[in-house]
């Protein structure tokens, strides 16, 4: 079964939207809220619960304000300082890594916050929750800006359009819905999957939407009209349910992971695979593109980070963790690949070489989620130990 970072159950044809405001500084007035835990280099060990040996932490700050699973962690993309978590506890926080007061609690959801996501702009938060709602809320104050319903079971990711206040969400009743988050206007229903929409995208250009299902099926959406403009299904593409998939920059190819082992490769114009990846034993949980070098990576729960070569649909390197592998990201600056663990540690590797650079340590659970804040100065991984924590990149 998926794991991923969701908890079980629980030009012309481009959409252009008008930009909001600056965003203003987050004011808090509530009182009694979750502290940022803010010891600087402190927290080098932490004691166990036994009273043992104490283990290494790296983290430079700790956020404790959930009382349970924390499934998402989402960073601004204009602000290096703002971030948002989203836990098993129903609720949203939008926090200040430099900044010690009380952070905004968002307390709109009726079960588990599994997908956050910013506006490009930043100036939004879209959480979304395994009661099949999503949420719009303005980042600057952490007011409900609307709730958006119409899927009749749970979220299971949220992402904006490229350009302006349109967001998309992929449901576990095969639907895909995709609204004016500025208005709350439902713009279009995507139906077609016959399993639980589990990934999903529009493309760089913003001209196309991308989902992949529990089907095995990844469809091709004309987001202005709803209609399917591709469906890929069937040998050579995957036997078992999508899981994962990204889109790359020049918005032509989907790399996707599913349960049955494979990544593949897709053309989305025209519907053809152009490589099937094979090198996982388990099922694959994350996959991406770098942006700047011929390389992709997945993950998977066989505990190894694999790196491709795309040109050559070919592995460049293996590299070995001690558990399942649910998170991966590229860096924007580098060749380098963060990946989140469940053995509790997030990993930094070199690209080129596959070599490990760097352990970071401090998580008393499994990794969940992964999120490289704005320059790429911090890290957060979000965990099963009901806590965020931050490393300096």
């Amino acid at each position: 079964m998926a794991v991923n970072n969701t908890p079980e159950r629980d030009d012309e044809d481009a959409i252009y939207m008008d930009d909001e405001d600056v965003v203003q500084e987050v004011i808090v007035d509530e009182e009694d809220l979750p502290d940022v835990d803010e010891d600087g280099d402190d927290h080098d060990d932490v004691g166990t619960e036994d009273g043992g040996e104490e283990e290494e932490d790296d983290s430079i700050h700790i956020f404790t304000g959930h009382s349970d699973s924390v499934f998402a962690v989402a960073c601004s993309p204009i602000d290096p300082n703002i971030v948002a978590t989203g836990g098993g506890d129903d609720k949203a926080y939008i926090w200040k890594i430099r900044d010690s007061a009380s952070p905004l609690e968002l307390k709109n959801h009726s079960d588990s916050v599994a997908s956050l996501a910013f506006s490009n702009d930043g100036h939004l938060l879209a959480s979304g929750g395994l009661d099949g709602i999503v949420n719009i809320w303005e980042t600057s104050t952490g007011s409900l800006k609307h709730k958006l319903e119409g899927p009749s079971a749970a979220i299971e990711w949220v992402k904006w359009h490229p350009r302006g206040h349109v967001v998309l969400a992929g449901s576990e009743d095969f639907t895909s819905w995709m609204w004016n988050a500025d208005t709350g206007t439902c713009l279009s229903v995507f139906a077609g999957h016959n399993g639980s929409v589990t990934c999903g995208n529009f493309t760089p250009d913003g001209k196309a939407v991308c989902t992949g299902s529990a089907d095995a099926a990844l469809r091709v959406w004309n987001p202005k009209s709803g209609d399917t403009v591709h469906i890929v299904q069937g040998h050579p593409y995957h036997t078992e349910g999508l899981t994962c998939l990204d889109i790359g920059m020049d918005s032509s190819v989907v790399i996707s992971g599913s349960l049955d082992s494979s990544v593949q490769i897709v053309n989305i114009r025209t519907a053809k695979v152009v490589a099937s990846l094979n090198g996982h034993s388990k099922s694959i949980e994350c996959v991406g593109f770098a942006n700047s070098v011929p390389l992709a990576a997945s993950g998977g729960m066989d505990g190894f980070l694999q790196i491709w070569d795309v040109h050559t649909s070919t592995q460049r390197s293996s590299c070995q963790h001690e558990e399942g592998v649910v998170k991966l990201l590229w860096s924007q600056t580098s060749n380098s690949i963060l990946t989140g663990c469940l053995d509790g540690k997030a990993r930094l590797w070199d690209s080129r070489t596959g070599t490990c650079e760097r352990v970071y340590r401090g998580h008393e659970d499994s990794v969940l989620d992964l999120a490289l804040s704005q320059g790429e100065a911090f890290i957060l991984s979000s965990s099963d130990d009901h806590t965020v924590r931050v490393f300096e990149f």
